[in-house]
């Protein structure tokens, strides 16, 4: 597939990077140095020039691209790229934009901008922390199979009762896999007799109640949030406090400017907005910052960021989520004392990186850098799974495969040796490239349920081909209500969905 970046900087040099290996990436920026930086650090082809220029569009070979990404720092330069490319050729289009204006105007309108696909920094931004909100020590959580499955990624505390467990001793809860263990910056497919320790990360598949028990044992003493304050009233602070509201919670909101401040008032009624200096220790003292379950750090300042966190860590808060411009220093952030630091550019990148990077997924995660990945998948008929035991599967599977969850019917079923895939049922599976002590999942046991498969539901006719490439009518569209889907992690990606031949999910609207 051939893709066109317009935009080197953050976003785009990342979405390249994790575009480069599997497919033809030309990126166009006006920054000379940027332009000769990435051909020297990338596989990729670089041209120097206005992406907002038909005739420097044409040069990048957008007449024959498959796909437009257009990413730059610029709203309106990011539309009108797209616009742009839609007259020189035919490309599926992409813009990032910051104004959530624009994306409530594409979302209300048929083909608005001439783009296919638009993502909002500040509210994608906004959705992952609140998602981490929502689970203690989290520190990356995603859905599949339309909310019926959860893959949530944990950070063992030296002080949590799991820490020194076998995973067989943790292995209590009925729909829950641990589908893996991030160690010294590498990926341990676990077997029972793994043991987690202090500082592991743990990715685990299964009902959002068993991830939520999970963490709760991971964390025992901090619970579910309910006392949530946002430092400052910036357009993420306000989408994380519309978003929490949204989910029936209360949150203050401490915003310095006072016409700012009396805005927020007015569009947030479940919001307690004050107005002060959310670095002044004793208006904080005063307010009990202190004593809240969740402080969010949402200033327009990468610097002010971390010392709202630092200081609200230092005043007794339970758990500090603080937003950060620079992708350089997130591992800073939570090396000095931030529990999660969310990074918007990080976060649009790999949104936009999984939506192209797999054409054979229903829904793709990433994790740690792309070095595994979580896949939804729909087992088709004439697939290498379909009517097979899972344990008779492994070998046709790539190495390091582990099968986390199947949905049949709108129903999860927590994987089994003796379970078998059906057609058109979809499996979640993520392989790590550098995996060690591999140990397929679904292992008979005692106890283990008696044989199952994935039944087979009618889809819709969903594909066309266009450029050569397969597009569905929907990104991410399910099948029919009674088609079944794996979940499983992978870092072998490719292998792993030609395997079980799944849906491509991106696609014109």
């Amino acid at each position: 597939m051939r893709v066109v970046v317009v935009g080197a900087g953050e976003v785009g040099s990342s979405i390249a990077a994790g575009l480069s290996a599997d497919h033809e990436v030309v990126v166009v920026d006006i920054d000379g140095d940027r332009v000769e930086s990435l051909t020297y650090d990338l596989d990729v082809l670089a041209v120097q020039g206005d992406g907002g220029n038909r005739s420097t569009l044409e040069e990048a070979g957008v007449g024959e691209a498959d796909m437009l990404i257009a990413s730059t720092d610029d709203d309106e330069t990011n539309i009108v790229t797209c616009g742009t490319a839609e007259t020189a050729g035919d490309p599926f289009s992409i813009a990032r934009v910051k104004d959530t204006q624009y994306l409530d105007t594409w979302r209300s309108a048929e083909n608005a901008f001439g783009i296919d696909f638009m993502v909002c920094t500040v509210l994608l931004a906004a959705q992952v922390i609140v998602q981490l909100i929502g689970l203690p020590a989290a520190r990356d959580v995603d859905t599949f199979a339309g909310g019926v499955v959860r893959m949530a990624q944990f950070e063992i505390p030296a002080e949590s009762p799991v820490a020194d467990r076998t995973v067989a001793e943790e292995d209590r809860f009925d729909s829950l896999t641990f589908a893996a263990v991030i160690r010294d910056e590498e990926i341990v497919i676990p077997s029972g007799e793994t043991v987690l320790r202090a500082d592991d990360e743990v990715v685990v598949i299964g009902s959002p109640e068993s991830v939520r028990g999970f963490a709760a044992d991971i964390a025992p003493r901090q619970g579910g949030p309910r006392d949530i304050v946002i430092v400052g009233g910036s357009e993420v602070g306000y989408q994380v406090a519309r978003l929490l509201e949204a989910r029936d919670f209360e949150p203050r909101l401490i915003e310095r400017d006072p016409a700012r401040a009396r805005r927020l008032a007015e569009d947030l009624p479940g919001t307690t907005v004050m107005e002060s200096d959310a670095t002044d220790r004793s208006f904080l003292e005063r307010e009990h910052v202190g004593e809240a379950d969740v402080v969010v750090s949402a200033l327009e300042n990468d610097e002010k960021n971390l010392l709202a966190s630092l200081l609200a860590k230092r005043l007794g808060a339970g758990r500090t989520v603080a937003i950060t411009e620079t992708g350089e220093y997130t591992g800073l952030f939570e090396t000095v004392g931030v529990d999660v630091a969310v990074n918007p550019r990080e976060a649009v990148a790999e949104e936009i990186t999984r939506f192209t990077h797999e054409r054979h997924a229903e829904n793709v995660a990433i994790i740690e850098g792309a070095q595994a990945e979580v896949l939804e998948l729909t087992v088709e008929t004439d697939s290498a799974l379909a009517g097979r035991r899972i344990r008779e599967s492994v070998a046709d599977l790539p190495a390091g495969t582990v099968i986390g969850a199947i949905t049949r019917d709108g129903d999860l079923i927590t994987p089994a040796g003796r379970r078998s895939s059906r057609p058109a049922t979809t499996s979640s599976c993520s392989p790590g490239p550098r995996t060690s002590t591999p140990s397929p999942t679904g292992s008979d046991g005692p106890g283990a349920p008696e044989d199952r498969s994935l039944a087979p539901a009618e889809r819709r006719p969903r594909i066309r081909k266009r450029s050569g490439m397969l597009m569905p009518g929907v990104r991410r569209r399910r099948p029919g209500s009674g088609a079944p889907r794996v979940l499983a992690v992978h870092g072998a990606v490719r292998g792993l969905s030609h395997t079980a031949r799944g849906f491509p999910r991106y696609s014109r609207r």
